[in-house]
């Protein structure tokens, strides 16, 4: 079984104390896909070092030419696809269909931000004095700490890693322990393309180790984190404290608004594929539908219809619509959460069952569950569960939806369908999260457009499209003043 080592300086490193973290199959966790070398704090001050050593000769490339880097990084993404994706597959069981899809998204984000290096970098500003020139330049910021989970484990860390570097920051990269071997492909992606030495190192390892000496050190200019909002609000408290920029993005609880003027059709099949996509494991995954009560019963009966097709399975399986979860404590967390909706009274309308036949192999299979008559004070209404649960909410009309629906900690994504524009338009304004779809599911993200949320789903900034050259570099303003 292949040993997979941390990048560092250029150099492929195995752990100095000699740990291995053991990646399995969660869909046969009797299955082990490989192991990763678990970084020690002395490797991640290596890293770092290296980091900041590659900073000074990195920053002085024209960024025409580092965007060049990039657009060959995204050639060998996509002509490595398919390894990837099965890689990932069997590491964090995403169905191979979906993984092969997130990692040509990840070749299209990389080339994205090739273009990016051709885009101007500040502005000539008017002064009061006619004898000078003032104008702005968005500088690098230095070495970036990159923390990034493992639902996604290509798309996200490469719409962190892509900017950044364009930008002409150097990256150290923590990925979560269940998607090692496949940031490890990703690092080596890199390497084949001609990144220097230095500018990317990978650090696999645990948050508390890896994660707390990359946080903390002190060569790190800012941190950018993707993940649980217990980790991210210790982690903003570190970088306060260090006076370091930091990017959180968090969680959601992202609300479907369903009216009775809407195609129920396209609501309900958009609905299911919203919760039950990526078995729900997305921060932008639908988790509450609100459905006024005149059509609260036909709309159960079209969520019924879609959610009976689910397929569940190994993700490797084309025959296949839903895989498993990606761990053995993801699926105790979700497990636990459809307890919680029946011991609270919601009625469980569909699923809710682990899968332990034979045929699962041990795995880590839930069904796609579906609650009905739930209220808004419920643990499943209130919590982010990141598994495949929707909970259904009748509501008496419009105005009672929007205010349910804000009724949350959390503001990332919400839909609504309908064909009343007044109300398309007043959702647009009133809802309270950071991205907001008509007549489409609350997932989905495209480079060009800024990603992130309101309240406690976001730290504030943005990530993806130019709104990403405000995190990843600083301003820094010129006068130049001649005489005649």
């Amino acid at each position: 079984m292949d040993n997979y080592l941390n990048f560092i300086g250029g150099e492929w490193t195995d752990s100095k104390d000699g740990i291995t973290n053991t990646q399995v199959n969660p869909a046969n966790p009797s299955q082990i896909v490989g192991y990763t070398a678990a970084a020690t704090v002395e490797e991640v001050d290596t890293a770092v070092q290296q980091a900041k050593l590659a900073f000074q000769q990195w920053k002085q490339l024209s960024p025409v030419g580092r965007g060049e880097i990039l657009r060959k990084a995204a050639d060998l993404l996509e002509a490595q696809s398919k390894d990837i994706a099965e890689t990932a597959t069997k590491e964090m069981g995403k169905r191979f269909i979906e993984m092969k899809g997130e990692v040509l998204r990840g070749a299209a984000i990389l080339r994205y931000y090739a273009q990016e290096g051709m885009r101007k970098l500040g502005e000539v500003l008017p002064s009061a004095n006619n004898q000078n020139t003032l104008y702005t330049l968005r500088v690098p910021l230095g070495v970036i700490s990159v923390i990034t989970p493992w639902n996604f484990p290509v798309a996200i860390p490469i719409w962190k890693i892509a900017p950044a570097l364009v930008y002409g920051n150097t990256v150290v990269w923590k990925p979560s322990m269940e998607a090692g071997i496949t940031a490890v492909k990703i690092a080596k992606v890199f390497e084949q393309a001609g990144l220097p030495a230095g500018v990317l190192n990978l650090v696999n390892g645990s948050g508390e180790i890896v994660g707390n000496a990359l946080v903390e050190h002190p060569l790190t200019s800012a941190i950018t984190f993707t993940g649980s909002n217990r980790v991210g609000r210790e982690l903003a408290s570190k970088a306060v404290a260090q006076n370091k920029k930091y990017q959180l993005e968090l969680g959601g609880k992202n609300p479907v608004v369903v009216l009775e003027d809407a195609d129920l059709d396209l609501a309900a099949k958009l609905t299911v594929e919203g919760a039950m996509k990526q078995t729900g494991q997305r921060c932008t995954a639908t988790s509450r539908v609100y459905v006024e009560a005149s059509i609260y019963d036909t709309f159960i009966e079209k969520l019924l219809e879609n959610v009976t097709q689910i397929k569940v399975g190994d993700g490797l399986d084309d025959s296949v619509t839903m895989g498993p979860v990606a761990s053995k404590k993801q699926f105790e967390t979700v497990t636990s959460y459809i307890k919680k909706g029946i011991d609270e009274g919601a009625e469980l309308l569909y699923g809710g069952n682990a899968l332990y036949d034979p045929v699962y192999n041990g795995g880590y299979f839930v069904e796609p569950t579906i609650f009905a008559n739930v209220t808004n004070g419920m643990t499943i209404a209130r919590e982010e569960i990141f598994g495949p649960v929707l909970a259904v909410i009748k509501v008496a009309d419009y105005a009672d939806a929007l205010t349910q629906a804000n009724d949350t900690i959390y503001g990332l994504s919400a839909s609504l369908f309908t064909t009343n524009l007044n109300k398309a338009f007043d959702f647009i304004k009133n809802s309270e999260v950071g991205m907001v779809q008509i007549n489409g599911e609350t997932g989905g993200a495209e480079p060009q457009a800024p990603f992130g949320g309101m309240k406690e789903s976001s730290s504030g900034t943005r990530e993806q499209g130019q709104a990403a050259m405000e995190f990843f570099t600083a301003y820094k303003t010129v006068s130049l003043t001649t005489s005649l």
